[in-house]
């Protein structure tokens, strides 16, 4: 029953999306316009029966409806309710019905929209709807969550133990809002280029869109860190995953495009920029699903393994490509970007910057599919990894953060002078140098290493220069402009210091331990106390119990080995003690006799300013979609105003 009513409710979402799609086009032929009342309250009609669809296939996980093939796949009896509802998103088929639903519903949220030129909203309503409607139809033939069970079973195969976690609860979601967020940047450009003058105020509309998508996507990168390093008990936070990459190539392109909108709304510069990285960002989003779901890659992230339903997505790839740099091509002889004149201009640090966000794009995407391609080719198998991606893309985090500690000073009005750019120079090269050498010195296990220090210097100086250049903007209107960019690029700062420290200076160490045992780890010393044993919900476990002391702390620490019966699946379940300067990090291994067990004992240097970047850059991005709702709301009823 659950089943059915959701299988119609996803026929629903395809059949008003095919039709908005064909209505504008008759709409134009005809050169009529009553057409646009019934494209946005399809749109909308549309958003609600995907939030139903969804609904109902958490609903079916929650009773336990195995009549339901993906239910039975992806849950249990024992499963924990809130992983019952996460399992939703979990596999192939109900992550691309939430894809689905993200879609409709950044659609529905355009068609509430009143104050885009009429023509103008409606062109972007028929871009969503017929890239709704491609991802509907694909998913109701190619990966039917509602498919039923041809089998009568009363027991689920049970949710993969490496997602039974509240990663899975908020991860995933962040990260489609993220990928889909960026159709309605699509969406908006592609539309621009559609009607008749050419729409360039879609630069100025799709700014907050671009921030928002942005945002989400920002927090699910970062949340997926978490994730796999707490939980997989490797200890690490990035590892070049190709899944990884997928979601920073994006990101990185966002992230460019973020800074030409600027540019683009005020001075009428890089128009052109800006729309082709548009059309790029959701192509590399559509490319990462493509990723995930197509077999081609090996990861740990991978949700399915089967090259058509890849290449599927491969070819909505291509076909978005195409068609939207072949609508730039045919407009683009129409209008000109204003000339950027002189070194000095925002304009021209801007497009260095989004440059080297581009480098940086293509040396992942290089590295991502180079050995595919290699072995497609018949060439043998290659490994691309850690030491390729680290040694071209650091040197471009370091000029990147001395392009950032420009910025402010270029912001101010007057600009700052060299002299005192200068000394703001040499403050920070000092104070990264007291910052981080007095660390190094005190300790025996590491030695001064120059890219760190060079990154705290440089940290240092995207600190001074934002400082000096919200005190120098205190009273003007450059200051809200410059307080959101100031959150994000110390965000920026902090995290670059966590990554160096992190690589650097971590240590680890592998031990034996058996109850009562001691061991000393750097200034640690390490006490097995006993082993426990415990039942959990749809787990059994071995918790090894662990005092930790030195003179200043003593504190226990408790990492575990699960095994998942139904799966027949073992997981390690590692524990930490976190610091400002760092984690203590214990994963329990095997059992090497009849008491002892192997751990893994690791210091994770700086590892939470990691996230703690990760965290300021979002705050800042979520500011400057404030400043930007609050400018609208006073715009809005100024114009109110003015017509009374």
């Amino acid at each position: 029953m659950l089943g059915s009513l959701g299988l119609f409710n996803l026929i629903g979402v395809a059949i008003l999306s095919s039709l908005v799609s064909i209505v504008y086009l008759a709409g134009k032929y005809t050169q009529s316009k009553r057409y646009s009342a019934f494209i946005g309250s399809a749109t909308q009609a549309a958003s609600l029966l995907s939030i139903a669809a969804v609904s109902i296939l958490a609903l079916a996980f929650y009773q336990d409806d195995f009549s339901i093939l993906y239910v039975a796949e992806h849950s249990n009896t024992q499963l924990p309710s809130a992983f019952k509802i996460a399992a939703v998103w979990a596999g192939h088929e109900g992550s691309l019905l939430f894809w689905v639903l993200t879609l409709s519903c950044w659609a529905g949220l355009i068609a509430r929209q009143s104050h885009y030129r009429a023509d103008y909203r409606d062109a972007v309503l028929w871009v969503m709807n017929l890239l709704l409607t491609v991802f509907a139809w694909f998913t109701l033939f190619a990966s039917n969550p509602f498919e039923l069970n041809s089998a009568f079973v009363s027991e689920g195969r049970d949710l993969n133990p490496m997602l039974q976690d509240v990663g899975l609860i908020f991860h995933p979601p962040l990260l489609y809002l993220g990928y889909v967020g960026f159709s309605v940047v699509l969406a908006f450009s592609v539309a621009a280029l559609m009607v008749k003058p050419i729409e360039f105020d879609w630069v100025r509309h799709c700014r907050t869109w671009c921030l928002v998508a942005w945002c989400f996507l920002t927090a699910g990168i970062a949340l997926g860190s978490w994730w796999a390093y707490y939980e997989l008990g490797w200890g690490g936070w990035w590892f070049w995953d190709p899944v990884e990459n997928a979601s920073l190539l994006p990101w990185l392109t966002a992230t460019a495009l973020l800074h030409i909108l600027g540019v683009a709304n005020g001075k009428k510069q890089l128009l052109k920029w800006s729309f082709s990285l548009a059309f790029i960002t959701f192509s590399l989003s559509i490319l990462g699903t493509f990723i995930v779901r197509s077999g081609v890659l090996t990861s740990v992230h991978a949700f399915a393994v089967d090259p058509t339903k890849g290449m599927s997505l491969l070819l909505i790839l291509v076909l978005v490509l195409l068609s939207s740099f072949s609508l730039l091509i045919i407009k683009g002889e129409q209008f000109e970007s204003q000339a950027i004149v002189s070194f000095k201009s925002k304009g021209f640090m801007v497009l260095i910057a989004a440059l080297m966000l581009i480098l940086a794009m293509s040396i992942v995407l290089f590295g991502t599919f180079y050995p595919m391609v290699f072995e497609l080719l018949g060439l043998g198998t290659i490994s691309v990894g850690a030491p390729y991606f680290n040694l071209l893309i650091a040197p471009l985090g370091l000029l990147a953060l001395v392009m950032m500690g420009i910025a402010p000073l270029m912001v101010c009005k007057p600009q700052c002078s060299f002299k005192l750019a200068m000394l703001l120079a040499v403050v920070s090269m000092v104070s990264g140098a007291l910052l981080y050498v007095p660390q190094v010195l005190v300790s025996d296990l590491y030695s001064i290493s120059w890219m760190v220090l060079v990154t705290w210097c440089l940290a240092c100086w995207v600190v001074f220069t934002h400082v000096y250049g919200l005190w120098r903007a205190r009273n003007t209107r450059y200051q809200r402009k410059l307080f959101g960019m100031s959150i994000a690029h110390l965000g920026v700062a902090a995290l670059a210091v966590g990554a160096g420290m992190n690589s650097f200076h971590s240590f680890e160490a592998s031990y034996r331990l058996a109850p009562q045992s001691q061991v000393e780890f750097i200034d640690w010393t390490l006490t097995y106390q006993e082993t426990e044993l415990y039942v959990g919900n749809n787990y059994t476990a071995e918790r090894g119990v662990i005092e930790v002391s030195n003179e200043a702390h003593r504190f226990v620490i408790a990492p575990e080995r699960r095994h998942y019966p139904v799966r027949v699946m073992n997981m390690s379940e590692p524990a930490m003690k976190w610091f400002w300067h760092g984690d203590i990090y214990i994963t329990m291994g095997e059992k090497v006799d009849r008491q002892g067990y192997a751990f893994r004992v690791q210091y994770k240097a700086y590892v939470r300013w990691i996230w703690l970047g990760a965290l300021l850059m979002m705050l800042g991005g979520l500011v400057l979609v404030l400043q930007r709702y609050q400018r609208r709301i006073k715009e809005t009823g100024y114009e109110i105003q003015c017509s009374q």
